[in-house]
């Protein structure tokens, strides 16, 4: 693959990104043939972007490595034998050039995507478990846990954003549909806006399940406002949109799928007999006709002539329990009927689905049941404590949780209220802290718990915390490892931390108290 600076030129100036191209001393036929953000990783010939926290030094190291040509939104005299093209935003370029660079290659997959404060990956894992079966193992997947871009074991890997940047994006897409992909499921985070990462991109199916505050703060978004906008911007970008009709401002995110989406190709669902904020036509009811730990049944019914053309009208089991992963499973049997999976296809694909680090759980003898799940917010740790409530009424609810450091920082609030309204037992810990002291974090959470309805204690090592955890758990009592599900690593001053996961500490405490 290669680019030429003329072509660069011409899509930077279609968007109205350039402003100048200084030393360009070999012409406008002078070739690219690699694009990267990261100094460490650049070779000859490369395109190298000048973005984030950036240092000219690393400029210098691309330069060193064989990068001719480097796009940023000032001039660098550090580099003056580089040809520089100087732009009004280097992030919205790196995601137009990437497209480019890497052929468009979104253009050849059906892409759906998901966005919401909760519930992303478990409904994007439902939506690719019905489209990898139906279609013979060609669909893709880009989630917070995992990247799938080929049917092989050695094309699926751990991910380290839910969305990634933008080069690596368009980057794991070519080598979806080189290696045969038909079709992408893909969460789609406010991040990935706010730091254009997807932009310029445009979807087939967008899927908007719910908003409540989140990821607002220093080094995230400035306000509640910023954060659905930036969450809405999913609707804007989507041929056709799907949406939760009982998320909060549903007013907002309606009209603006109306924006630029017919109606007609606007879809509403929500659970029968719940009440909306707005009058909306809404296409699709879910009907809870069974939920406990062993079994989760919903029936989907179509109401408008359009549901009704995806025929996946019917009753689904599910492996998760909870009603929200009702919501979730109604979410991706409409966007996979979108891309053509019918109610015969998929009705008992979501019997054995799981989602790692989601409702995960290892029963003991002596200790109760132990669950890992990624609740890692205030409305779904609510909806989980909530339901594990229900169906655990005798025993007492011991939750082990902590809250990253340098962004979330309203989740903090929301876990000390959380575990207010259903914990008997909270374990503060430390998750991710970042460049932030764990006490301190702890502290701030610990102040939001009611301590006359809340035993709280502070074990600021995670190990510690969840192996205190289990041993005070009696057979009845129920144990929540809350937030990190499936993370292997803890953030900790810029270095990601091996971590073993929630659930292999939890398997080895009780082998050690066996």
């Amino acid at each position: 693959m290669a680019l030429e600076i003329a072509e660069i030129t011409m899509i930077l100036k279609e968007h109205h990104l350039l402003k100048q191209i200084v030393n360009n001393v070999k012409g406008d036929h002078q070739k690219i043939t690699g694009v990267k953000y990261d100094s460490r990783h650049a070779v000859a010939n490369d395109l190298f972007f000048c973005k984030g926290n950036f240092k000219p030094d690393y400029l210098k190291v691309a330069q060193d490595k064989g990068a001719t040509v480097y796009i940023a939104e000032q001039q660098f005299e550090e580099v003056p034998m580089m040809c520089g093209i100087i732009v009004t935003d280097v992030t919205k370029a790196m995601a137009l050039i990437g497209a480019a660079f890497y052929d468009y290659p979104q253009n050849d997959l059906f892409i759906i995507a998901f966005t919401g404060t909760k519930g992303k990956t478990t409904s994007a894992y439902f939506t690719h478990h019905i489209l990898k079966t139906i279609s013979e193992n060609k669909a893709a997947l880009f989630s917070t846990i995992d990247r799938i871009t080929g049917p092989k074991p050695e094309q699926e890997f751990k991910s380290d954003l839910t969305t990634p940047e933008s080069l690596n994006l368009f980057h794991d897409m070519r080598e979806a549909v080189n290696n045969g992909m038909h079709s992408l499921v893909m969460e789609v985070s406010s991040q990935a806006y706010l730091r254009n990462r997807v932009y310029g991109l445009h979807y087939d199916v967008g899927v908007f399940l719910n908003i409540t505050p989140d990821h607002i703060g220093r080094n995230e978004h400035p306000t509640f406002e910023n954060y659905l906008h930036c969450k809405m911007q999913l609707m804007v970008n989507s041929d056709v949109c799907v949406i939760n009709a009982q998320t909060a401002h549903l007013e907002e995110i309606y009209q603006a799928a109306r924006a630029t989406t017919d109606p007609e190709k606007i879809y509403l669902f929500k659970q029968a007999n719940a009440k909306i904020n707005r009058a909306v036509p809404i296409d699709v009811v879910f009907y809870n006709d069974r939920d406990d730990l062993r079994l989760t049944e919903i029936e989907v019914k179509a109401v408008s002539p359009r549901a009704k053309a995806l025929k996946i009208d019917g009753r689904y089991d599910l492996s998760m329990p909870g009603d929200y992963n009702q919501s979730n499973a109604t979410s991706a049997l409409i966007a996979a009927g979108l891309a053509g999976a019918t109610y015969d296809q998929a009705h008992n694909l979501l019997t054995k689905m799981k989602v790692p680090g989601r409702m995960e759980s290892v029963v003991s003898k002596n200790h109760g049941v132990i669950y890992v799940d990624y609740a890692h917010n205030y409305a779904s740790m609510n909806a989980l404590l909530s339901f594990l409530k229900s169906q655990y009424p005798k025993g007492r609810m011991i939750v082990v949780v902590g809250s990253p450091g340098d962004k979330g920082i309203s989740r903090r609030k929301g876990f000390g209220e959380a575990l207010t309204a259903h914990a008997d037992v909270a374990i503060l810990t430390t998750d991710d802290p970042g460049f932030e002291e764990p006490s301190a974090i702890i502290d701030v959470i610990d102040s939001y718990i009611d301590h006359t309805k809340v035993q709280v204690e502070k074990v600021i090592d995670r190990y510690s915390a969840i192996k205190r955890a289990i041993s005070i758990s009696r057979p009845e009592d129920v144990v929540v490892l809350a937030a990190k599900g499936e993370d292997p690593y803890q953030k900790v001053r810029g270095v990601d931390t091996p971590w073993p996961t929630d659930m292999k500490v939890a398997k080895e405490v009780l082998k050690g108290l066996a």
